[in-house]
């Protein structure tokens, strides 16, 4: 297998401002035996148009029309026609740069099945990208050139979703876009873990990601922050927690106490710490809180934390160091 098909799997809804881009970029990849799979998902505007004219001049290009509505139809639709040995996923709003396909391709080949082909991205946009949007950049493309994505997945997703690339055995074994759980990109990296694959290291920027108003992830309510926290206590409770471990949660902001509700709803017995003095002591949903020093005492722990602050993260990292305990193994920030 020296050139494998790649599937690129690719939803849309009204990209027709950047849709062309992203396909061009496609087509001037480096690598050849690729194809494309689109889906309209139910598109009022001219990406159809766009996507067909590209389909006629190009036999690689498949186009079809969900049957449904909303992306995960559309990508299951997308992946059942597939062909490839190998999967990726694009943005109709993102464009790839030229060697992009070449080095993933290449980068699987030699590492085998179990492993997953990532590279470094970079946002833009016409007003500029938030310093939000920088920083998650800057975070994931460090990940991203060491392999050790994973280390930090309960922080944010650590797969950016239009720039993977995986065997399709291992793609099927990870249960594909079958749940029905958003954010799916998201909860798609868990899965991943889940199955054990190994992040290859890429140092090499391979998506130029786009910012706009009007972007899904900004839209839709399916990526707002309680989705994100409902697949970080999902994942955790089913591949960290175990009953004889003692949980504990550390912080009493906000998403401190959707979480301590959500155990507390899920009869998920845990102590619950913080070095805020004003509610030390106090009861939150009939769980006390304690201050952090009382870790000390606490064996057998895994401590979710949920404090954002970046000072203070080094800080509880050196606190778990003088205990003797191991990020992602008995603590996990969960922003």
């Amino acid at each position: 297998m020296t050139k494998p098909l790649v599937s690129i799997l690719i939803p849309f809804k009204n990209v027709g401002e950047y849709f062309e881009e992203c396909l061009k970029s496609i087509q001037n990849q480096t690598y050849k035996n690729w194809e494309v799979v689109a889906v309209n998902d139910n598109s009022s505007d001219d990406s159809l148009a766009i996507a067909n004219k590209f389909a006629t001049i190009d036999y690689r290009f498949k186009i079809l029309s969900n049957d449904k509505s909303g992306i995960i139809t559309a990508l299951r639709k997308a992946y059942s026609h597939s062909s490839g040995d190998f999967i990726s996923r694009m943005d109709a709003d993102d464009y790839m740069a030229p060697d992009r396909i070449n080095i993933m391709a290449k980068s699987l080949l030699q590492e085998g099945k179990g492993s997953l082909a990532v590279g470094k991205v970079k946002y833009f946009s016409k007003a500029g990208v938030n310093d939000g949007y920088d920083r998650y950049e800057k975070w994931l493309n460090k990940l991203t050139a060491t392999g050790e994505n994973f280390n930090e997945i309960y922080k944010e997703c650590v797969i950016p979703s239009p720039c993977w690339m995986v065997y399709r055995e291992d793609f099927e074994a990870s249960d594909a876009f079958n749940p029905d759980r958003y954010p799916e990109d998201y909860d798609l990296a868990f899965r991943f873990y889940e199955l054990g694959l190994k992040c290859i290291p890429c140092t090499t920027t391979l998506h130029y990601w786009r910012d706009y108003d009007n972007r899904t992830s900004r839209t839709s309510e399916h990526y707002a922050q309680n989705y994100f926290l409902d697949i970080k206590l999902h994942y955790f409770l089913k591949l960290e927690y175990k009953p004889n471990n003692n949980l504990v949660v550390w912080g009493a902001g906000k998403k401190g106490k959707t979480i301590a509700n959500s155990l507390v709803e899920k009869n998920i017995p845990f102590q619950w710490v913080c070095d805020n003095e004003k509610k030390i002591g106090k009861d939150i949903y009939g769980v006390r809180l304690k201050h952090f020093s009382a870790l000390k005492d606490v064996k057998h722990s895994k401590t979710i934390i949920t404090v954002a602050n970046e000072d203070d993260q080094n800080t509880i990292r050196s606190f778990f160091t003088d205990l003797e305990q191991k990020p992602a193994v008995d603590y996990f920030f969960f922003c």
